[in-house]
């Protein structure tokens, strides 16, 4: 695949100038570059969802032209979206052959071919799942499963990892070998370097929308692929100097809510959790996703009712208060999946900015809103979170993912929260970014802000906590200590698998801040730690 003088323009701003790629047939080829660089805008041109208004494509040696994505996937180009393209209420089967219905049908030859796929690839996935019952991870896997059923021998993935602990991100990097055993293309976009270097062929760096250099993995570092593209070292999340202090922020006392599953069967989602935040303190969660991390979440931020339980905000019971009354009293939050419940897409930034913070200063003034004032913060927020942007009046969807990320962040920071909630604050930015966020949430714990951290990135986690704890099934069902345990411990786990450096606790067992476990301790853990895969048909969601 021969990519030349490839060049995008949009009002306003040139997301791809003058970019040249070469792909080899049977290799991974990584694509990397900061927020804003241009990757995405390059491979929606590749599949057919964008035309560049210079530059020529060519596959196999012909040249070609793709009006659609259609055209892309007649020539086996398939494309995995760092923001899934998945309609949420049809099931799993229907996603999947939604415009390919020619190829097995829409019944029991498509379901079989669908089983086949994700038997072969280890993806769990059901046929007849509701697709709005899926986790994150789930949904990425359902993306992948509908790419291999179209037949692509070129995958382009963006951002595949971001949900993956490090077991499954070997096993998917040992399939991703296999498909390249096969003569199967990979095209991998990822802001982790390290990943990158690990599995990739060749790599090409972008910098402001153009090609800056190729590198070799096997004669690069980390550090150097980090310069390429953004021009620093490579960050650290590591915080090792202790703020917590004894002031509770948010208990958490027997927190239970109950599902209805898509066979009808009602499940515990949330079984008996029991936890304290302090002032100063960062509690990482560590857990594969759709263990009740998102339950968790929307429970206490009031947009899901428990079952039973109490929680507490800094002295005061909010057991009962809406939503909107607890971002008043100081509660902030980065959502995991930004798209469904950060931004409104379709509206510019400034409203954006105001979202969720509607009768809060600056953007309110008394009983009307002050638009004067939330666009000049807007600005702010632009020029302190460097928000890649031609201006803020363009459209939240007209930003990158990493762009949008960090409009969040600035947003939510911009209260002096009390309790952060941040559900994958880094998910799909550059490590200039990353840094970036990491500091700012450094910086206001230092100020006492109390952070409950939920992360798929494991050294991210380990880096940032002064507690961790691991949950399962709905349950708190281990202690980890973050100066001791390594992610590849802490990835085992998270699967139900013995655990190292860990030590085991009930939900409902209380543990005073920033204590730990006895280094080397192998604790079993505990009843609901079976050696099956929480996703494979009886997951809790």
């Amino acid at each position: 695949m021969e990519l030349r003088g490839i060049t995008k323009r949009f009002p306003g701003v040139v997301a791809n100038h003058d970019i040249d790629i070469t792909v080899r047939r049977g290799t991974v080829h990584a694509l990397v570059g900061e927020n804003g660089a241009g990757k995405s805008t390059l491979m929606k041109i590749l599949y057919g969802m964008q035309k560049p208004d210079e530059g020529t494509i060519a596959v196999d040696g012909e040249q070609v032209s793709f009006h659609n994505p259609g055209d892309a996937i007649a020539r086996g180009i398939g494309m995995v979206h760092q923001h899934f393209m998945l309609a949420d209420y049809l099931t799993v089967l229907e996603n999947v052959v939604l415009g390919s219905e020619k190829l097995y049908g829409i019944g029991d030859r498509a379901r079989a071919r669908i089983k086949e796929i994700s038997d072969a690839y280890g993806l769990g996935i059901r046929p007849d799942a509701m697709v709005e019952d899926l986790g994150v991870a789930d949904r990425q896997r359902v993306e992948i499963l509908k790419v291999l059923y179209r037949g692509a021998r070129t995958l382009i993935l963006d951002e595949p990892t971001a949900v993956l602990v490090p077991q499954e991100v070997d096993a998917l990097f040992d399939n991703l070998r296999e498909l390249k055993a096969e003569g199967l293309t990979v095209i991998f976009i990822s802001h982790k370097l390290g990943e990158v270097l690990s599995v990739a062929d060749e790599i090409t760096v972008i910098r402001r929308g153009t090609t800056v250099g190729t590198a070799d993995p096997a004669n690069t570092t980390t550090k150097q692929l980090a310069e390429l593209m953004v021009g620093s070292e490579l960050p650290s999340p590591e915080t090792r100097e202790s703020t917590v202090t004894d002031t509770p922020m948010l208990t958490v006392d027997d927190l239970r809510l109950t599902a209805t599953d898509p066979d009808g069967v009602v499940r515990a989602v949330l079984d008996g959790i029991t936890f304290t935040i302090h002032k100063g303190e960062v509690l990482g969660i560590a857990g594969v996703e759709g263990n009740g991390q998102s339950e968790l979440v929307d429970a206490i931020m009031g947009m899901r009712a428990p079952d039973h339980g109490v929680l507490t905000l800094d002295g005061a019971d909010i057991s009962r208060t809406p939503t909107r009354k607890r971002r008043e009293d100081g509660m902030a939050v980065i959502p995991e999946d930004r798209h469904r419940h950060g931004l409104l897409l379709e509206a510019p930034l400034w409203e954006n900015r105001i979202l969720g913070h509607v009768t809060e200063k600056p953007n309110s003034r008394g009983a009307f809103l002050d638009i004067k004032a939330a666009r000049a913060d807007t600005e702010r927020i632009v020029r302190e979170y460097d928000v890649r942007t031609p201006g803020i009046e363009v459209t939240a969807a007209s930003l990158s993912g990493g762009n949008q990320q960090k409009l969040i962040v600035g947003r939510e920071m911009s209260h002096s929260p009390k309790l952060l909630i941040a559900a994958h604050p880094t998910r799909g930015v550059d490590v200039g970014a990353q840094a970036q966020i990491w500091d700012q949430i450094r910086e206001a714990r230092h100020e006492g802000l109390a952070v409950l951290l939920i992360s798929a990135d494991l050294d991210e986690l380990i880096g940032l906590s002064d507690t961790l704890r691991v949950m399962y099934r709905g349950r708190l069902v281990a202690d980890a200590d973050p100066a001791t345990i390594t992610p590849e411990e802490l990835g085992s786990a998270m699967t139900g698998a013995a655990r190292g450096h860990l030590e085991h606790t009930e939900s409902g067992t209380e543990t005073g801040p920033g204590t730990g476990p006895v280094p080397g301790t192998d604790a079993e853990s505990g009843p609901d730690t079976a050696d099956t895969d929480p996703r494979d048909g009886g997951e809790d969601r």
